[in-house]
């Protein structure tokens, strides 16, 4: 959670989100710096994200959705769509697109736990909380039984854990804010995790230069059927507020 409580209250972040442009970047702890591509975070879902949304089945949980354009893109398609962040200004910008959205933390309580069809951890959120294996564990608990994950990982063979800040300067001596645990895996470290937690892989693809792979959950001997499975998920979701206002956070 120390994690999530630094990501939210990163001023950098959720000003870059206001204004819809970086430069944003996660430092390490050694000076080393991730560009964040804000800008396409910003913007409307691209080729790329539509083709990994055609993959998505029944109700999508969107983890860490950012600023929203890929829960926005689901509901407009009329999918029964959720998306969590930490970060206020994200929730804002998502429900502002006219997408439904929690400020929640992916290990808090959530609605439709165990129920969730498909869970998206994209543009590097399969790094939250610095533990690719408790986040699988985490996620399998959300998803139901044979429920699908789609995962946006690094080029290579990276497996790196690491404590970061969000900054929006490379000047060492302007960072502030709480270091707090990342990780950045390639496909190959992400399938090892997801073989020994009992994942099945069902497919890993490149395309305009970022990299995916799909996993299932272990399937249980009876399922719900879907329809019903999506009903019971919007029956427990939020009603959107009017105006500005943030999502409840009960």
């Amino acid at each position: 959670m120390a994690g999530s409580v630094a990501w939210s209250a990163a001023e950098p972040y959720a000003t870059a989100l206001r204004t819809g442009r970086g430069p944003l970047f996660l430092r390490r702890t050694d000076g080393w710096l991730l560009p964040l591509e804000v800008e396409r975070w910003c913007a409307g879902a691209d080729a790329v994200d539509r083709a990994v949304l055609d993959r998505c089945e029944g109700a999508v949980l969107d983890v860490g959705c950012g600023p929203g354009r890929l829960v926005a893109e689901l509901a407009a398609r009329g999918r029964t769509v959720l998306g969590i962040d930490v970060s206020g200004a994200a929730v804002d910008h998502t429900i502002r697109l006219g997408g439904l959205a929690l400020r929640r933390s992916v290990f808090e309580p959530l609605p439709g736990e165990g129920r969730w069809d498909t869970v998206l951890l994209m543009d590097g959120n399969i790094g939250i909380g610095g533990e690719p294996s408790v986040l699988l564990e985490r996620v399998a608990a959300l998803l139901r039984p044979g429920g699908l994950l789609i995962a946006e990982t690094v080029r290579g063979r990276v497996d790196e854990r690491a404590r970061v800040q969000v900054v929006d300067t490379i000047d060492a001596a302007r960072t502030t804010g709480t270091p707090f645990p990342w990780a950045r895996l390639g496909t190959p470290a992400l399938l090892r995790y997801a073989r020994r937690a009992g994942w099945r892989s069902v497919a890993q693809w490149d395309a305009g230069g970022r990299c995916f792979a799909a996993l299932r959950t272990r399937q249980a001997s009876s399922s719900a059927d879907p329809a019903k499975r999506a009903a019971v998920i919007s029956s427990q979701r939020v009603s959107k507020p009017s105006g500005e206002s943030p999502v409840s956070d009960r």
